[in-house]
């Protein structure tokens, strides 16, 4: 497959790694070859020393349908090996991105359905188009959550709001996302790709390593006590680190500290 036939795009500049759904024809859907694509490129943005931030998007009209229907369809009697198998890569893309020591900012392009929701919910900042939608979308057609969707929407938003939405199917518009916490700013459509790689600059120009620490920190679902004590070896690692130790000078200096 050459790079513009591949179902994701990958492209990184001034320490930033853009990652763009790239099936746009079918809403962005996705296939084995999606889910395979984004295992591999997770792997290597997560690793890759010259990557300080992640943007993750989507092409065309919409940001992901979710799962490729006509796929499934057309797998007749091997559908459940067909989901295997997708599952499998999309969920360790999944884990990578939301693992990785560095912070990943998703913009929504359009709608998102599905695992596309569940993409959409795993950013550290989640920037949406005033036309985008939200909606779970699986039980409309008989199935149930994946993508991590299960454990990451009842911390956004609760345990009551995640079981409205994934047995009602109810679409959400982009302000009534921001209100409930699902995404953190809503802009217009015209501004979206510029707010988003603005937002990734910022925090590519931030202290990434403390970064990784609070990602880490905010994954960890320790009793109080245990995330007490972790909090406490990572604020002490993290001021004799070179990062720490530049905020502290410049914040006496009264000047901007200088982390990348």
């Amino acid at each position: 497959m050459s790079a513009s036939d591949s179902p994701l795009a990958l492209s990184v500049e001034d320490g930033v790694a853009t990652l763009r759904l790239s099936r746009p024809d079918a809403g962005n859907a996705i296939s084995l070859e999606m889910a395979e694509a984004l295992a591999e490129i997770s792997v290597e943005v997560a690793a890759r020393d010259d990557i300080r931030c992640v943007l993750l998007t989507g092409s065309g009209r919409f940001f992901c349908v979710g799962g490729d229907i006509g796929a499934f369809r057309a797998a007749g009697d091997a559908v459940p090996q067909l989901l295997e198998k997708i599952t499998a890569s999309l969920h360790e893309a999944i884990a990578h991105l939301a693992r990785m020591p560095k912070p990943l900012v998703v913009a929504v392009n359009g709608a998102a359905a599905g695992a596309g929701l569940s993409l959409a919910a795993l950013g550290d900042i989640v920037i949406s188009a005033r036309s985008a939608s939200f909606t779970m979308a699986y039980t409309g057609i008989g199935l149930t959550p994946d993508g991590g969707a299960t454990a990451i929407l009842p911390r956004l938003i609760g345990l009551r709001r995640t079981q409205e939405l994934a047995y009602t199917n109810r679409r959400l518009g982009a302000d009534e996302a921001a209100a409930i916490g699902l995404v953190t700013e809503v802009v217009d459509d015209s501004e979206l790709e510029e707010k988003a790689a603005a937002m990734a600059q910022r925090l590519r120009n931030g202290p990434v390593s403390a970064f990784a620490n609070i990602r880490s920190l905010l994954m960890s679902g320790l009793p109080l006590e245990e995330q007490m004590d972790l909090e406490g070896r990572t604020i002490c690692n993290a001021a004799g680190s070179p990062e720490g130790r530049e905020g502290i000078s410049a914040f006496l200096d009264k000047r901007r500290p200088v982390f990348s």
